[in-house]
């Protein structure tokens, strides 16, 4: 007797063993759970990477790319049939200016409409500070996007010389500077950033921007650079950037490369030779690019010898620049009047010149602690052409949300649409790479920027046949068309043509 109820308890012990190990077994090879899975298929892959375009399914699940191939749909799984849209990694805008949208718009529909899935702030040489605080509450309250944060070179300049910054910095200054960008990289800052045409960093030397730039390499950081002079003095600037490069021993990205006066138009050709040596060389150098012919700045940054009143000075630099005609006025607070308008138009209405015109904006600006914001038609189609056609160049929007340039809603549809589908500047495989893995490459980030398995789920579904921009500088919050659904970290942030209201971003940091 005692020996069959050891029988039965034997057999009844192997039984649950083997039904245990069914029940195992049944459940590694069943689908994942269909409400934790996104199947797309019929798609046309752009990974990324610059390779042809190919067909494939792929599945989201929990926030990254889990399969990529010849896959079945699980029962009850969502399927999104992409039949004639292609799917790519999430577009990076590695220069962007949201700091104050991200706080009023965190659904930040004019950037996840064009496909932005990351958006780096921080660029010029102007950022948060401190870092730790604005990161902080960026994780509290997060946006559809991704973002990530510089440490600006004149912000950090300002904490240390105050109102006093019109001169070169001491030795003494320069080290707290240092010590300064080494605690923004500690607090979570990607990179230095500097906007050396501009008031407070201006006024630096080149010792000083290496000095910083070492403490941000020291951290992995890159340095992204808006010159000390896009114009006349380009490529005197362009030789300050790579020696910066080379001293400090840090990845550079030279932020929207331009040649933007008439006396360099048509010099793209030689400005890229002086980037493929320095390259030769050993310069990590990658430069960004937005696609129009008009910067947007302030009225001050024309006039390169900061003699704002002195009538040759501002006559030559309109000249410059192409003419009164091609500056025109966003914002001026103390005139709002001024806005929508040409200097050459106000200067007509006011029957004065546009010399006159301009010294009487800097003076009202001046007397009210401010300053215009401009407009400026001053590049040519020819070197933009050539610019975006060199490997080492990336997309960028240098805009934001609540821009008032039409780059701040437009740039990569725009890219997409008219420079790969309708003037056939490159492919548009190599397109999405400039948007993807270039700059996933210049920010030192392995798991996004590449459609793989494994890698972060931040997706974009395009229609190639009709994305396209509809921002203008007349309206310039205008949606782009074209780009059907966007994932990020796994989570639709837009479809069918509107924001799904989710913000599933994160900060970014490294």
């Amino acid at each position: 007797m005692q020996a069959l109820r050891r029988t039965v308890s034997a057999l009844c012990l192997t039984a649950l063993i083997m039904a245990a190990f069914l029940v195992f077994r049944a459940t590694a090879a069943s689908p994942p759970p269909a409400e934790a899975t996104v199947l797309i298929v019929n798609a046309q892959l752009a990974d990324g990477t610059g390779a042809p375009l190919r067909s494939a399914a792929l599945r989201v699940r929990g926030g990254h790319i889990a399969a990529i191939g010849d896959l079945s749909p699980a029962p009850g799984e969502t399927v999104i049939d992409a039949r004639g849209l292609v799917l790519a990694p999430g577009f990076i805008d590695i220069h962007n200016h949201s700091l104050e949208g991200l706080e009023t718009d965190p659904v930040a529909e004019t950037q996840i409409s064009q496909g932005i899935t990351t958006a780096i702030q921080g660029p010029d040489g102007d950022s948060p500070w401190p870092i730790a605080p604005w990161i902080a509450a960026r994780r509290a309250h997060p946006a559809a996007m991704n973002v990530a944060v510089l440490a600006g070179h004149a912000t950090i300049r300002k904490q240390v010389m105050g109102k006093d910054f019109k001169r070169v910095a001491t030795p003494a200054e320069i080290e707290k500077m240092a010590q300064l960008t080494w605690k923004a990289m500690n607090e979570g800052a990607i990179g230095l950033s500097s906007g050396l045409e501009y008031e407070v960093g201006s006024y630096s030397n080149t010792a000083e921007l290496i000095a910083m730039a070492r403490s941000a390499a020291e951290h992995g950081g890159f340095y992204s650079t808006h010159i000390r002079d896009e114009a006349d003095k380009a490529f005197d600037a362009l030789a300050e950037e790579i020696e910066i490069g080379k001293q400090a021993r840090i990845p550079v990205d030279h932020s929207h490369i331009k040649l933007g006066t008439v006396g360099v138009w048509g010099k793209a050709a030689e400005y890229i030779h002086v980037v493929e040596e320095a390259r030769k060389d050993g310069v990590d150098f990658l430069a960004d690019c937005y696609p129009y012919d008009a910067w947007n700045s302030k009225i001050k940054v024309i006039v390169p010898n900061k003699q704002y009143e002195d009538p040759k000075s501002v006559e030559k630099a309109l000249y410059d620049m192409g003419g009164a005609d091609a500056l025109a006025i966003t914002e001026f607070k103390p005139n709002p009047a001024y806005a929508g308008h040409t200097l050459a138009e106000l200067a007509k209405a006011r029957k004065i010149s546009p010399v006159q015109m301009y010294i009487r904006i800097i003076r009202e600006g001046d007397a009210a602690g401010t300053e215009a914001a401009v407009i400026g038609h001053s590049m040519i189609e020819k070197d933009i052409k050539l610019f975006y056609q060199q490997p080492w160049v990336m997309v960028s929007s240098d805009g934001g949300i609540g821009a008032a340039h039409p780059r701040g809603a437009g740039t990569f549809p725009r890219v997409l649409g008219r420079f790969v589908r309708e003037k056939q500047w490159f492919t548009l495989a190599e397109g999405v790479r400039k948007m993807t893995s270039l700059p996933a490459q210049r920010l030192g980030w392995s798991d996004r920027g590449t459609l793989r398995e494994g890698a972060v789920a931040d997706l974009v579904l395009f229609n190639p046949a009709t994305i396209l921009d509809r921002s203008t500088f007349e309206k310039p919050q205008e949606i782009s068309v074209g780009v059907e659904k966007v994932f990020v970290n796994g989570i639709l942030v837009w479809s069918e043509g509107k924001a799904t209201g989710a913000t599933p971003g994160l900060v970014i940091t490294r």
